[in-house]
């Protein structure tokens, strides 16, 4: 593996992301998982320029730009920006334009990493516990945190703050969140959720429809995590009885407030 420099001297924005991953042991064990995410939202984002499906390509754009600002690539993050903003106004002539371009900051990218990690061994390590696992269990035996999004990025962030002190379930989409809440409604063992609002399938506000719907509120608080900080989606959201709403990018310190934040609001009611 290179040396961080390696990284500043491509242009990223590396101190930027310390302030989200904490060290740089973190960052170098969560890079690899963000390119290979990175080549399969660029996959998605064809597929759907060529059916025309604006409205999962926004979804899918506004994800890749998230985990671009995550990891320090402002020029992926500012393009992808950029190609969320056309798509969301259904400029599907910009797109057709443009796509080259963003293409070709996704391999520059994925190039840079690859280079970067270039000198790592290639030996098979044994999955830390805390690290995202192929299925996740539904329902929960203990005292646990429920993370809805659909970047593995800040599910896995999620999981290694809390390590040893919670349990943390994930879920990629609110489909997935529903399916959780369902195998968890006889037990109370689901004491806080993270929740993005702009995922693909079903999105956050359908989880939180269904929550109100189910009278969970009750039970069970949440904390919105979104990249989304404009007036109205605010505004949305806050017609549901949430507890708070965190806007990306954030870092550790950010995360930790909000979940205790969360997790006390059910202690105090």
């Amino acid at each position: 593996m290179k040396s961080p420099e390696f990284l500043i001297s491509k242009g990223v924005d590396l101190q930027k992301s310390l302030d989200l991953f904490g060290n740089i042991e973190t960052y170098n064990d969560t890079v690899g998982d963000f390119i290979v995410g990175t080549a399969s939202k660029a996959n998605k984002l064809k597929d759907y320029m060529a059916t025309k499906d604006l409205a999962n390509y926004a979804i899918y754009v506004h994800s890749l730009k998230s985990d671009a600002k995550y990891f320090g690539f402002t020029k992926l993050a500012d393009i992808a920006y950029e190609h969320e903003l056309k798509s969301k106004a259904g400029d599907l002539y910009y797109i057709y334009e443009n796509f080259n371009n963003l293409v070709y900051a996704v391999n520059d990218t994925i190039a840079i990493v690859k280079e970067y990690l270039s000198d790592t061994p290639e030996t098979k390590k044994e999955e830390p516990k805390h690290l995202e696992k192929e299925k996740d269990e539904t329902s929960y035996q203990e005292k646990t945190i429920l993370v809805v999004d659909d970047s593995n990025i800040i599910r896995n962030f999620t999981k290694r703050i809390f390590d040893g002190k919670y349990g943390v379930g994930t879920a990629k989409n609110g489909q997935e969140a529903i399916d959780i809440l369902e195998a968890n409604k006889d037990n109370e063992n689901i004491i806080a959720i993270l929740l993005d609002l702009n995922m693909p399938k079903v999105d956050g506000f359908a989880v939180l429809q269904y929550m109100e719907e189910k009278d969970y509120f009750e039970k069970i608080p949440v904390s919105i995590i979104s990249g989304d900080s404009s007036k109205e989606t605010i505004d949305k959201a806050y017609k549901y009885p949430i507890v708070d709403m965190l806007g990306k990018p954030f870092n550790e310190n950010d995360v930790r407030r909000v979940v205790e934040k969360t997790i006390m609001y059910k202690e105090l009611s």
